[in-house]
C-alpha cells in the first residue's frame, strides 16, 4: 500500500536536533513518512529522533544534499573519496533509522551544469560507475537500496532523464541500485512522465517524490496526475510517495534549486493541501 511523506525541507535547512518539533507537526498533519536530508549528519543526534520517529508512529526515508564536494564523479580524487564516504554514511544512518532507502543524484554534485568533451564525460562516467558499484555493495551488506534520482538539464549534466538513470544502472548490475523519481525533474525532461514510470517497472522503481511542476502544491500546476497515478497502480508500486520542496531554504540550496519566491502562502498550507490532494488522486484505480 503506498504510503504519503514530506520532506523536511519544506520547512527547514538544514535539518538539526532543534528541527525535532516537525516529526510531532507531520505526525499530527496525517502524513505516514518523514524524509530527512542529510546535510549535515554531525547536527543530528539520531539516537533521539529513532525514538521521537517510534513514539510518533510515522516512518522514515532518507535523502542525501550533493554539494560540489560530494561529486563521486569528480576529476579530482579527494571530492571523489568524500562524495563516497557521504553516501556511506549516509547508507549507515538509513540502515539505523529503518529507512528501506538512501536517494538522490548519487552520481554527481547538484548544479553541475558544463558543456565538455566527450573524453572527459566518459571519465567522469567511469568514476561514477565505479564508485556507485563500491557503493552499491555497501548498501547490500547494510539492507539498504540506493534511489538513483535524475535531475533536470538545469542542476546536472549527467543523468537527466530515465533512460540516462537505466543506462547507468545497466552498467553498474547491482541489485541494490534503483531508480528514485521526483516528478518535478519528469516535468521537464520527460516526453510521458506516466509511461516512464511504465518503462522503469515495479523491480527497479524504488521511491517518488511526487512534486509539482513548479514544486509548489501538489495538484496546483501542469502535471498529468491522474496518468500517473494510473501507472503507479499499473505497475502494483508499493513505496512512498513523498513531497519534498522548499520553504526557508539555505543559501546552497536555492543556489542549487533556484528557489527565489515562496511557493505556497506557508509551509504547512503546502503540507496540508498536498496531503489532502494525493489521498484524493491516489483513489483513483486503473482504467
Amino acid at each position: 500500500m503506498i504510503k504519503f511523506g514530506v520532506s523536511t525541507f519544506l520547512w527547514v535547512s538544514p535539518f538539526d536536533t532543534h528541527s525535532f518539533h516537525l516529526v510531532d507537526k507531520i505526525s499530527m498533519m496525517g502524513f505516514d513518512i518523514i524524509e530527512i536530508p542529510v546535510e549535515k549528519k554531525e547536527l543530528i543526534d539520531f539516537q533521539v529522533l529513532k525514538e521521537k520517529i517510534k513514539v510518533s508512529d510515522l516512518k522514515c526515508t532518507i535523502s542525501g544534499a550533493f554539494g560540489s564536494e560530494r561529486d563521486i564523479s569528480s576529476l579530482d580524487p579527494k571530492i571523489r573519496a568524500n562524495g563516497l564516504k557521504y553516501i556511506k554514511d549516509c547508507i549507515e544512518i538509513a540502515a539505523y533509522m529503518d529507512s528501506p532507502i538512501f536517494g538522490g543524484p548519487l552520481y554527481s554534485a547538484v548544479g553541475k551544469t558544463r558543456f565538455i568533451s566527450d573524453d572527459q564525460k566518459k571519465r567522469e562516467r567511469d568514476f561514477c560507475i565505479e564508485n556507485l558499484r563500491i557503493a552499491s555493495d555497501f548498501a547490500k551488506d547494510n539492507g539498504i537500496y540506493l534511489g538513483l534520482e535524475p535531475l533536470n538539464r538545469f542542476e546536472s549534466d549527467m543523468v537527466n532523464t530515465v533512460d540516462q538513470a537505466l543506462s547507468l544502472i545497466q552498467e553498474v548490475a547491482s541489485p541494490n541500485l534503483k531508480i528514485q523519481l521526483d516528478t518535478f525533474h519528469c516535468n521537464i525532461e520527460e516526453k510521458n512522465i506516466g509511461n516512464s514510470i511504465r518503462k522503469i517497472g515495479k523491480d527497479l522503481i524504488c521511491h517518488i517524490q511526487g512534486n509539482e511542476s513548479d514544486r509548489g502544491t501538489p495538484g496546483t500546476g501542469n502535471l498529468d496526475w491522474p496518468d500517473i497515478v494510473a501507472a503507479l497502480h499499473e505497475i502494483e508500486y508499493d513505496g512512498a510517495v513523498v513531497i519534498e520542496t522548499f520553504g526557508a531554504v539555505s543559501e546552497e540550496i536555492a543556489n542549487a534549486t533556484c528557489i527565489w519566491r515562496p511557493l505556497a502562502n506557508s509551509s504547512d498550507e503546502l503540507a496540508e493541501e498536498g496531503l489532502a490532494f494525493y489521498k484524493n488522486i491516489f483513489k483513483q484505480k486503473k482504467g
